[in-house]
This record gives structure tokens, sequence and C-alpha cells, in this order.
């Protein structure tokens, strides 16, 4: 059974950082559009970045532009959402989600297949 997972969470100070690791179970994240989503408490689930599969082309929500990056490790299937500068605002829980396309033009809908269980990312004042 394809099993998409997040790794990385846990309690930082603000102004520090973190970074998310997404793997995938029988499913070659190469192939697929990757993207990163948040759940803030109270708030609906938001879109924060995504890189394609096609020519590994990133795109990010205005507010973590130039803070948080999105990249692939070919070797290992792996890919990351480098957070840094972080604040806590940012305190959410993060989800990666895979789909077979090429481009990121689905990630502002949610319109992913593969879910991961998410991981808590907390930025402390």
């Amino acid at each position: 059974q394809v099993k998409v997972e997040e790794s990385g969470g846990g309690l930082v100070q603000s102004g520090g950082s973190l970074r998310l690791s997404c793997t995938a179970f029988l499913l070659n994240l190469e192939n697929y559009a990757v993207g990163w989503f948040r759940q803030a408490p109270g708030k609906e689930r938001e879109a924060v970045a995504c890189i394609s599969s096609r020519d590994g082309r990133t795109d990010y929500v205005d507010s973590v532009r130039g803070r948080f990056s999105v990249s692939r490790d070919g070797a290992e299937s792996t890919v990351y959402l480098q957070m840094n500068s972080l604040k806590p605002e940012n305190t959410a829980v993060y989800y990666c989600a895979a789909e077979a396309v090429e481009g990121c033009e689905g990630t502002w809908s949610e319109e992913y297949d593969e879910w991961g269980q998410g991981t808590q990312a907390t930025v402390a004042s």
C-alpha cells in the first residue's frame, strides 16, 4: 500500500530553523509533484510550497517566500522543506502530498491523491 510520510517536526525558538522530510513507500517521488501544506490550530489547511517533477521548479505562498525552500534528493527519493527564520505564526501541522503530475498547478487547490499524516512544528516566542 502506498504511504507518504513526513518527519522532522519539533519545537524551535522564534528565528530558528527546521527541515522537514517527505518520503514514500511504494512510490517514487521523483515522478511526482510534491506539495507541502500546513494547518494551524483553528485554521483551514493551506498550501505552502511545491516542487514539480518536470524540472524541479518550485513555488511558494507569499508568506514563506524567501524563508522556506523545497528541494529534492533524487538518490533517496526524498523531498525536503527547509524552514528558516521561523515565526510563532508558522506553528502548524505540516503535511506533504504527492500527485502523479509534472507541475505544481494543482497545489493551490490541493489536488493531490497521496497524503501523509503530518508532523507538528511548534515555534516558541
